[in-house]
Protein backbone atom coordinates (compact mmCIF):
# COMPACT_ATOMS: atom_id res chain seq x y z
CA UNK A 1 0.00 0.00 0.00
CA UNK A 2 0.87 3.64 -0.33
CA UNK A 3 0.65 5.01 3.22
CA UNK A 4 -0.35 8.54 4.20
CA UNK A 5 0.52 9.33 7.81
CA UNK A 6 -1.58 12.09 9.38
CA UNK A 7 -0.51 13.80 12.57
CA UNK A 8 -0.17 17.04 14.48
CA UNK A 9 3.61 16.71 14.97
CA UNK A 10 5.36 17.08 11.63
CA UNK A 11 8.80 16.14 12.98
CA UNK A 12 7.59 12.81 14.37
CA UNK A 13 5.39 12.24 11.32
CA UNK A 14 8.32 12.65 8.95
CA UNK A 15 10.38 10.27 11.10
CA UNK A 16 7.67 7.62 10.72
CA UNK A 17 7.47 8.22 6.98
CA UNK A 18 11.26 7.85 6.66
CA UNK A 19 11.10 4.58 8.62
CA UNK A 20 8.31 3.21 6.39
CA UNK A 21 10.16 4.21 3.23
CA UNK A 22 13.36 2.53 4.44
CA UNK A 23 11.53 -0.67 5.36
CA UNK A 24 9.54 -0.77 2.10
CA UNK A 25 12.44 0.27 -0.10
CA UNK A 26 10.22 2.79 -1.88
CA UNK A 27 8.90 6.31 -1.49
CA UNK A 28 5.25 5.20 -1.20
CA UNK A 29 4.73 6.94 2.15
CA UNK A 30 3.77 10.54 2.81
CA UNK A 31 3.03 12.83 5.74
CA UNK A 32 0.20 15.34 5.85
CA UNK A 33 -0.53 17.59 8.85
CA UNK A 34 -3.77 16.95 10.71
CA UNK A 35 -4.96 18.25 14.07
CA UNK A 36 -8.25 16.59 15.00
CA UNK A 37 -8.80 19.29 17.64
CA UNK A 38 -9.42 21.73 14.77
CA UNK A 39 -12.23 21.37 12.22
CA UNK A 40 -10.32 23.76 9.95
CA UNK A 41 -7.32 21.43 10.07
CA UNK A 42 -9.52 18.41 9.29
CA UNK A 43 -10.93 20.20 6.24
CA UNK A 44 -7.43 21.25 5.20
CA UNK A 45 -6.20 17.67 5.45
CA UNK A 46 -9.07 16.43 3.28
CA UNK A 47 -8.18 19.02 0.63
CA UNK A 48 -4.49 18.14 0.82
CA UNK A 49 -5.24 14.43 0.47
CA UNK A 50 -7.44 14.97 -2.58
CA UNK A 51 -4.64 17.05 -4.11
CA UNK A 52 -2.35 13.99 -3.98
CA UNK A 53 -4.61 12.29 -6.54
CA UNK A 54 -4.40 8.95 -4.73
CA UNK A 55 -7.16 6.37 -4.31
CA UNK A 56 -8.29 5.66 -0.76
CA UNK A 57 -8.91 2.02 0.10
CA UNK A 58 -8.41 2.24 3.86
CA UNK A 59 -8.97 4.89 6.52
CA UNK A 60 -7.80 4.13 10.06
CA UNK A 61 -9.24 6.51 12.66
CA UNK A 62 -6.53 6.04 15.25
CA UNK A 63 -5.90 9.33 17.07
CA UNK A 64 -7.08 10.01 20.59
CA UNK A 65 -6.66 11.74 23.93
CA UNK A 66 -7.39 10.10 27.29
CA UNK A 67 -8.15 11.22 30.84
CA UNK A 68 -7.27 14.86 30.24
CA UNK A 69 -8.37 17.64 32.60
CA UNK A 70 -11.32 19.48 31.12
CA UNK A 71 -10.35 21.69 28.20
CA UNK A 72 -11.91 22.68 24.90
CA UNK A 73 -10.80 22.53 21.29
CA UNK A 74 -10.54 25.68 19.22
CA UNK A 75 -14.11 25.03 18.07
CA UNK A 76 -15.41 24.94 21.65
CA UNK A 77 -15.80 21.15 22.01
CA UNK A 78 -14.77 19.22 25.12
CA UNK A 79 -11.45 17.71 24.03
CA UNK A 80 -12.25 14.00 24.38
CA UNK A 81 -15.44 14.48 22.39
CA UNK A 82 -13.82 16.87 19.91
CA UNK A 83 -10.64 14.92 19.15
CA UNK A 84 -11.77 11.32 19.60
CA UNK A 85 -15.23 11.59 18.07
CA UNK A 86 -16.05 14.80 16.20
CA UNK A 87 -12.67 15.11 14.46
CA UNK A 88 -12.89 11.54 13.16
CA UNK A 89 -16.58 12.00 12.31
CA UNK A 90 -15.87 14.96 10.01
CA UNK A 91 -12.70 13.40 8.60
CA UNK A 92 -14.55 10.22 7.62
CA UNK A 93 -17.40 12.09 5.95
CA UNK A 94 -15.02 14.29 3.97
CA UNK A 95 -13.05 11.27 2.77
CA UNK A 96 -16.06 9.09 2.09
CA UNK A 97 -16.33 10.12 -1.59
CA UNK A 98 -12.74 8.92 -2.13
CA UNK A 99 -13.49 5.67 -0.29
CA UNK A 100 -16.58 5.09 -2.43
CA UNK A 101 -14.72 5.82 -5.67
CA UNK A 102 -11.85 3.49 -4.72
CA UNK A 103 -13.97 0.56 -3.58
CA UNK A 104 -15.25 -2.12 -5.92
CA UNK A 105 -17.24 -5.34 -5.75
CA UNK A 106 -15.03 -7.95 -4.11
CA UNK A 107 -12.49 -5.32 -3.09
CA UNK A 108 -14.29 -2.80 -0.97
CA UNK A 109 -12.75 0.10 0.89
CA UNK A 110 -12.61 -0.04 4.66
CA UNK A 111 -13.01 2.38 7.57
CA UNK A 112 -11.40 1.09 10.76
CA UNK A 113 -12.06 3.09 13.92
CA UNK A 114 -10.02 2.37 17.03
CA UNK A 115 -12.18 1.48 20.00
CA UNK A 116 -11.63 0.76 23.66
CA UNK A 117 -13.15 -1.57 26.23
CA UNK A 118 -13.75 1.63 28.22
CA UNK A 119 -16.86 2.11 26.08
CA UNK A 120 -18.51 -0.66 28.14
CA UNK A 121 -18.77 1.74 31.11
CA UNK A 122 -19.64 4.78 28.99
CA UNK A 123 -22.84 6.73 28.59
CA UNK A 124 -23.67 9.42 26.06
CA UNK A 125 -25.25 12.45 27.73
CA UNK A 126 -27.00 14.20 24.86
CA UNK A 127 -27.98 17.05 27.21
CA UNK A 128 -24.37 17.73 28.27
CA UNK A 129 -22.04 16.20 25.70
CA UNK A 130 -19.28 18.69 26.51
CA UNK A 131 -19.30 18.18 30.28
CA UNK A 132 -20.05 21.80 31.07
CA UNK A 133 -22.34 20.98 34.01
CA UNK A 134 -20.43 18.01 35.44
CA UNK A 135 -17.05 16.66 34.34
CA UNK A 136 -14.99 13.55 34.96
CA UNK A 137 -12.04 12.72 32.69
CA UNK A 138 -12.87 9.01 32.98
CA UNK A 139 -16.51 9.58 32.02
CA UNK A 140 -15.51 11.93 29.19
CA UNK A 141 -13.11 9.37 27.71
CA UNK A 142 -15.63 6.53 28.04
CA UNK A 143 -18.34 8.70 26.43
CA UNK A 144 -16.08 9.49 23.46
CA UNK A 145 -15.36 5.80 22.90
CA UNK A 146 -19.02 4.85 23.13
CA UNK A 147 -19.75 7.67 20.67
CA UNK A 148 -17.26 6.09 18.25
CA UNK A 149 -18.98 2.72 18.60
CA UNK A 150 -22.35 4.33 17.85
CA UNK A 151 -20.78 6.15 14.89
CA UNK A 152 -19.17 2.98 13.51
CA UNK A 153 -22.45 1.07 13.50
CA UNK A 154 -24.55 3.96 12.18
CA UNK A 155 -22.03 4.53 9.38
CA UNK A 156 -22.34 0.87 8.35
CA UNK A 157 -26.14 1.12 8.29
CA UNK A 158 -25.89 4.14 5.98
CA UNK A 159 -23.32 2.45 3.74
CA UNK A 160 -25.55 -0.63 3.48
CA UNK A 161 -28.59 1.49 2.61
CA UNK A 162 -26.67 3.22 -0.16
CA UNK A 163 -25.06 0.05 -1.46
CA UNK A 164 -21.59 1.58 -1.14
CA UNK A 165 -18.52 -0.67 -1.57
CA UNK A 166 -17.25 0.46 1.84
CA UNK A 167 -17.31 -1.19 5.27
CA UNK A 168 -17.07 0.29 8.76
CA UNK A 169 -15.65 -1.68 11.69
CA UNK A 170 -14.25 -0.93 15.13
CA UNK A 171 -10.99 -2.47 16.36
CA UNK A 172 -10.10 -2.59 20.06
CA UNK A 173 -6.30 -2.81 20.50
CA UNK A 174 -6.50 -3.71 24.19
CA UNK A 175 -4.34 -2.18 26.93
CA UNK A 176 -1.21 -0.96 25.17
CA UNK A 177 2.02 0.49 26.58
CA UNK A 178 1.98 3.98 25.05
CA UNK A 179 2.10 7.60 26.22
CA UNK A 180 -1.71 7.74 26.13
CA UNK A 181 -1.63 7.12 29.91
CA UNK A 182 0.29 10.27 30.80
CA UNK A 183 -2.83 11.86 32.34
CA UNK A 184 -3.85 8.73 34.27
CA UNK A 185 -3.78 8.58 38.08
CA UNK A 186 -0.51 7.85 39.83
CA UNK A 187 -1.45 4.24 40.67
CA UNK A 188 -2.06 3.34 37.02
CA UNK A 189 1.09 5.19 35.97
CA UNK A 190 3.13 3.20 38.53
CA UNK A 191 1.62 -0.08 37.31
CA UNK A 192 2.47 0.89 33.75
CA UNK A 193 6.01 1.93 34.68
CA UNK A 194 6.96 -1.19 36.64
CA UNK A 195 4.65 -3.88 35.28
CA UNK A 196 3.86 -2.57 31.80
CA UNK A 197 6.04 -5.24 30.19
CA UNK A 198 3.92 -7.90 31.90
CA UNK A 199 0.31 -6.65 31.74
CA UNK A 200 0.35 -4.23 28.79
CA UNK A 201 0.60 -5.08 25.12
CA UNK A 202 3.46 -3.62 23.13
CA UNK A 203 2.48 -1.08 20.45
CA UNK A 204 3.18 -3.73 17.79
CA UNK A 205 0.90 -6.23 19.56
CA UNK A 206 -1.74 -3.53 19.99
CA UNK A 207 -1.69 -2.96 16.23
CA UNK A 208 -2.52 -6.57 15.37
CA UNK A 209 -6.30 -6.20 15.59
CA UNK A 210 -6.16 -2.96 13.58
CA UNK A 211 -4.16 -4.70 10.85
CA UNK A 212 -6.60 -7.63 10.96
CA UNK A 213 -9.54 -5.25 10.48
CA UNK A 214 -7.70 -3.44 7.72
CA UNK A 215 -6.45 -6.37 5.65
CA UNK A 216 -7.98 -9.73 6.60
CA UNK A 217 -9.49 -11.35 3.47
CA UNK A 218 -12.28 -12.93 5.54
CA UNK A 219 -13.54 -9.43 6.40
CA UNK A 220 -14.10 -8.52 2.76
CA UNK A 221 -17.55 -6.95 2.58
CA UNK A 222 -18.10 -7.46 6.32
CA UNK A 223 -18.98 -4.37 8.33
CA UNK A 224 -20.61 -3.28 11.55
CA UNK A 225 -18.32 -5.45 13.68
CA UNK A 226 -16.55 -4.84 16.98
CA UNK A 227 -13.18 -6.65 16.87
CA UNK A 228 -10.87 -7.52 19.76
CA UNK A 229 -7.85 -9.85 19.81
CA UNK A 230 -8.26 -10.48 16.05
CA UNK A 231 -11.78 -11.82 16.52
CA UNK A 232 -15.34 -10.54 16.68
CA UNK A 233 -16.64 -9.41 20.08
CA UNK A 234 -19.91 -7.93 21.26
CA UNK A 235 -20.02 -4.19 21.98
CA UNK A 236 -22.06 -2.62 24.76
CA UNK A 237 -25.75 -3.05 24.02
CA UNK A 238 -26.21 0.73 23.99
CA UNK A 239 -23.96 0.88 20.93
CA UNK A 240 -26.71 -0.90 18.98
CA UNK A 241 -29.39 1.62 20.01
CA UNK A 242 -30.43 2.86 16.56
CA UNK A 243 -32.32 5.86 17.90
CA UNK A 244 -29.26 7.00 19.84
CA UNK A 245 -27.11 6.35 16.77
CA UNK A 246 -29.34 8.64 14.70
CA UNK A 247 -29.48 11.36 17.39
CA UNK A 248 -25.71 11.39 17.84
CA UNK A 249 -25.16 11.39 14.06
CA UNK A 250 -27.49 14.39 13.65
CA UNK A 251 -25.68 16.21 16.47
CA UNK A 252 -22.35 15.42 14.85
CA UNK A 253 -23.55 16.93 11.59
CA UNK A 254 -24.76 20.03 13.42
CA UNK A 255 -21.61 20.55 15.46
CA UNK A 256 -19.17 19.99 12.59
CA UNK A 257 -21.26 21.62 9.87
CA UNK A 258 -20.77 18.48 7.78
CA UNK A 259 -24.33 18.67 6.51
CA UNK A 260 -23.21 21.57 4.34
CA UNK A 261 -20.32 19.70 2.73
CA UNK A 262 -22.27 18.78 -0.41
CA UNK A 263 -19.67 20.57 -2.54
CA UNK A 264 -17.19 17.93 -1.39
CA UNK A 265 -19.50 15.15 -2.46
CA UNK A 266 -20.92 14.33 0.96
CA UNK A 267 -24.71 14.37 1.08
CA UNK A 268 -26.70 13.22 4.10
Amino acid sequence: MCVVVAGNDEHLGQEVVSSIRAEMGSDRAHFLPLDLASLASVRGFARDFRALGLPLHLLVNNAGVMLEPRAETEDGFERHLGVNFLGHFLLTLLLLPALRESGAEGRGSRVVTVGSATHYVGTVDMADLHGRHAYSPYAAYAQSKLALALFTLQLQRILDARGDPVTSNMADPGVVDTELYRHAGWVLRMVKRFLGWLVFKSPEEGAWTLVYAAAAPELEGVGGRYLRDEAEAEPLGTARDQELQRRLWAEGLRLTGAGGEDSDGVAW
